[in-house]
């Protein structure tokens, strides 16, 4: 009898340990999945962020932009850019900095425009009414 009771739980344990083997495997293929599906979405941001020389978040803080909205960063770039004009006594350097954070920012919304080109349209509502 305890032979068996034996066999019974060391079949138990091989038949978890496969189960728990398989859903590893199946969490890894998926989080490299997730990986790279995120990677290759960043690369345009890095890109951009390494051509300009700054980051997303620094542009965002240069302008003063909590959303990505074309209007929002052109007004808060004119103002900026008055504010910072040389012959008003403001500093050259801020200046650039603010040309190169609306550049960064423009830069992002290119990206964001094109991803959303490529992703699919949301299929139509269907009615349910019967």
């Amino acid at each position: 009898m305890a032979k068996y009771l034996a066999q019974i739980i060391v079949m138990g344990a091989q038949v978890v340990g496969r189960a728990f083997a398989r859903a590893l495997q199946q969490e890894y293929a998926a989080s490299q999945a997730a990986a790279r599906a995120r990677s290759r979405a960043g690369q345009q941001s890095a890109a951009a962020s390494s051509i300009t020389g700054m980051s997303l978040q620094e542009a965002q803080q240069i302008l003063n932009i909590s959303k990505l909205t074309p209007e929002e960063i052109q007004k808060n770039y004119e103002h900026l850019f008055k504010v910072n004009d040389k012959s008003v006594g403001g500093s050259f350097y801020l200046q650039s900095k603010v040309v190169r954070a609306k550049e960064r920012l423009d830069e992002e919304l290119n990206i964001q425009t094109e991803q959303q080109k490529q992703q699919p349209p949301p299929p139509p509502p269907q009615n349910t009414e019967t």
